[in-house]
């Protein structure tokens, strides 16, 4: 790949990324043109944007993404979600604050057995009518549980994308997962609540009279087709089923999903159009100009000399050496979608780690664990949950902002961050 067509890749992504950051143009017109013009300079081609695993478009988050909200779109027909709706504002007496902190553990908790954007696609739906029934804003709930959704998925092997990536590429399985990281996902789920009482203090109007209403309602009463829904039900413990035995079964997320919805459709009547209808066509088109784009940033070489630089940064001190992967991981990862930069970084990670030894070579790959998930909560593009979310979000008429995300999403990465770093030093280094 010659000089002039690395430095205009990165032209192209910087140019795309200011139209993004800005939103004078929709991000879905941003971003596919900007891969258009990726293909037509010829930092990339047909064959590595739209077959190669390492640098194409991710085919598996794409029909994952298809499947899981074919399935939530027939659910969606049941009255499921505004049933749970009202039994959470109930349970949480109908107070702004307490309706959040339920809906960010629970978010929590489902993406470290699920992966986040499945858990995003279930919870945003009954955030949306909770907030509804409340008169409530609804893009501070919405970001909360993105930002619970990323640290949750840290926790497990399948709850984050970036750490399947991980995993098959050091060795690691579900409980090294657990054991390592499963601690440090709950004490940031419980930072993340504290910081939501502050960020989000303003979204906290308690409005007696609404409050009074959704009380009284009867949640039984919201369900409108009980077949369906135990069909559905049936379906979605079926997919989870198949999420959680991944290693057991072998079958890829994408293809459990799309399973999934072939077999709901199929046993229900719901017609193919109708599930069809409430997928996130422009959230998927997104992702894919997304991924085209830095599919062009790896051809041309760039994000290699980036990552070989953090690597060489460090000098092969192995403290040193943790701290510049966990942050700039975090930092690169708010850039681009973290999937992409862990599939680059994992043969760095891997010479680097045996560069370090045996003693603290493991402690890298927790270290870009954590600042390719954690990091994902800066910026809007940062994590596939957080585009979905806002594409959610806008079709529901209550968009969010790249600059309403990131000023909520900085402040939460960098706490994140700084105590993953803690943590780090402290379990690997400082008390070993």
């Amino acid at each position: 790949m010659s000089n002039w067509q690395a430095w205009a890749a990165l032209a192209v992504f910087a140019a795309v990324y200011v139209l993004i950051v800005t939103e004078w143009v929709h991000r879905v017109a941003a971003a596919l043109g900007g891969a258009a013009l990726m293909l037509a300079i010829g930092a990339t081609d047909d064959r590595a944007a739209f077959f190669s695993t390492d640098t194409g478009i991710d085919w598996n988050v794409v029909f994952l993404l298809l499947g899981m909200m074919m399935i939530v779109g027939v659910l969606r027909r049941t009255g499921v979600f505004e049933y749970l709706a009202i039994w959470s504002v109930k349970r949480a007496r109908a107070r702004p604050f307490r309706v959040m902190a339920m809906l960010v553990v629970i978010t929590a908790a489902a993406s470290a057995l699920l992966d986040n954007v499945t858990t995003v696609l279930l919870v945003a739906p009954v955030t949306l009518l909770v907030c509804d029934r409340l008169a409530l804003k609804a893009a501070p709930f919405l970001i909360a549980e993105v930002f619970a959704s990323n640290i949750g998925g840290t926790a497990t092997l399948v709850g984050d994308p970036p750490n399947i990536i991980i995993a098959s590429r050091a060795g690691l399985t579900f409980n090294d997962f657990l054991v390592h990281l499963a601690p440090l996902a709950a004490l940031l789920t419980v930072v993340l609540l504290g910081m939501c009482r502050f960020l989000f203090r303003d979204a906290f109007r308690y409005d007696e009279d609404r409050a009074a209403e959704v009380m009284a309602l009867d949640e039984r009463e919201t369900i409108r087709d009980p077949r369906l829904l135990v069909q559905g039900l049936a379906v979605l413990a079926l997919v989870v089923a198949g999420f959680v035995l991944h290693p057991v079964v072998h079958y890829a997320p994408s293809v459990v999903a799309l399973l999934g919805a072939g077999l709901l459709v199929a046993v229900s009547k719901v017609e193919a159009k109708d599930a069809l209808a409430d997928v996130e066509w422009p959230t998927l088109a997104f992702f894919a100009g997304l991924f085209v784009m830095v599919g062009a940033l790896i051809e041309t070489g760039i994000i290699e000399t980036v990552s070989e630089a953090l690597a060489d940064a460090t000098g092969g001190n192995p403290l040193a050496a943790t701290m510049t992967m966990l942050g700039g991981s975090a930092v690169l990862s708010a850039i681009v979608d973290n999937i992409p930069y862990v599939a680059t970084m994992a043969p760095i990670t891997a010479d680097l780690a045996h560069t370090v030894g045996d003693t603290h070579g493991h402690v890298l790959w927790w270290a870009l664990a954590l600042g390719a998930d954690l990091g994902g909560n800066a910026t809007a593009i940062g994590a596939s949950a957080n585009v979905v979310v806002l594409g959610i979000a806008e079709r529901n008429r209550q968009p969010i902002s790249f600059w309403t995300f990131t000023r909520y999403g900085i402040p939460v990465t960098a706490a994140t961050i700084a105590i993953s770093a803690l943590y780090l030093w402290l379990r690997y280094f400082a008390l070993t």
